[in-house]
């Protein structure tokens, strides 16, 4: 039987657990929390008076910190390409409403309360560009984005188990900035947006976790390729107005690093925690080829702490479209 085929066979027999996965994994809507229970609400007499203690608090945010922010949400708020690229991974790939398509619509319903929060909230601010943030999002759904996993669902499983906790990681750090310039409301939001994105992993690691139970040694080889070639962030081809595709990622990926958003030490810590969940390090029936692919990934933390240490991240900030000069400092 073809790799591919197995795989097909692996994600049908998964299929039959996905809706207890998404009883224990996502929330209903009518349970889950929505944007305009931490927002000001536009229907109270109060409404003009909360959006003025939004905008005198936001007053006292670093300039990275608004990069971030900016950032992480049209991250959030590229919704459209990541639902049409799960749709299209081998054994989700279904026009019927199978299991793993059910998944991945639910999945995306509560993703998409991410970008809508943090999209309102940065409107109520007055503290970017709106029209430039809206540009770079609509680039970003335009330009799509290669993570290099192409249908295969071993591939897929491992990005967005790795993705979903770097995102919990930005958005907890994000959180507690805000929280020590005193902005409780914001810390709120992005704590709640956090806790979406740890639940989240746990799904998809548990996915990658009853893979090895079926198909170890292809799944260890999945992982192995991921690694290698390193996961790079959804919003990787990032650019603002008039600009090359990709053009701005770095000077973001700076910004976060310099306010301790997500950092290259993250990356490392996100992998260790990935072997220790996946047990790596205790993995059996693997072929020869499997082997050595274990024994490379358990050495990987290692290597990529050394090259997170040397790393330079430049000290000045780069001016962004997106955020006012004026707030630099």
């Amino acid at each position: 039987m073809s790799i591919k085929n197995i795989r097909l066979e692996v994600m049908q027999f998964l299929e039959n657990k996905v809706e207890g996965f998404m009883d224990q994994y996502l929330i209903p809507v009518e349970k889950i929390w929505q944007p305009s229970d931490f927002l000001p609400n536009s229907e109270s007499e109060t409404f003009f008076e909360e959006v003025k203690e939004l905008r005198e608090l936001a007053k006292d945010l670093p300039y990275d910190f608004w990069v971030a922010m900016v950032g992480d949400t049209i991250t959030e708020e590229a919704l459209p390409t990541y639902e049409s690229w799960l749709m299209d991974v081998e054994g989700v790939d279904n026009v019927e409403r199978n299991g793993w398509a059910k998944w991945v619509r639910q999945w995306t319903g509560e993703e998409n309360r991410h970008g809508d929060m943090l999209n309102k909230y940065l409107y109520l601010s007055g503290r970017v560009n709106m029209r430039e943030v809206e540009m770079t999002t609509q680039h970003l759904i335009n330009d799509g984005f290669d993570i290099g996993t192409g249908r295969d669902p071993y591939k897929n499983f491992v990005y967005t188990s790795f993705q979903e906790l770097a995102t919990y990681v930005s958005h907890n750090r994000v959180s507690q900035i805000a929280k020590s310039y005193g902005d409780h409301k914001l810390a709120k939001m992005c704590k709640m947006i956090a806790g979406d994105e740890m639940r989240h992993h746990h799904a998809y690691s548990e996915f990658v976790t009853q893979i090895f139970k079926v198909d170890p040694s292809e799944m260890m080889m999945a992982f192995l390729y991921m690694m290698k070639l390193k996961i790079t962030m959804p919003a990787v081809f990032l650019r603002e107005s008039g600009e090359a595709m990709g053009s701005a990622f770095e000077q973001f990926s700076n910004s976060a690093q310099r306010i301790g958003v997500y950092t290259s030490q993250d990356y490392v810590e996100i992998l260790q925690k990935l072997i220790e969940k996946w047990e790596i390090d205790k993995m059996t029936g693997l072929t020869d080829e499997a082997e050595k692919a274990r024994d490379y990934l358990m050495k990987l933390p290692d290597r990529m702490a050394r090259i997170a240490e040397r790393l330079v991240i430049p000290p000045d900030p780069f001016v962004f479209k997106w955020v006012q000069p004026a707030i630099i400092g």
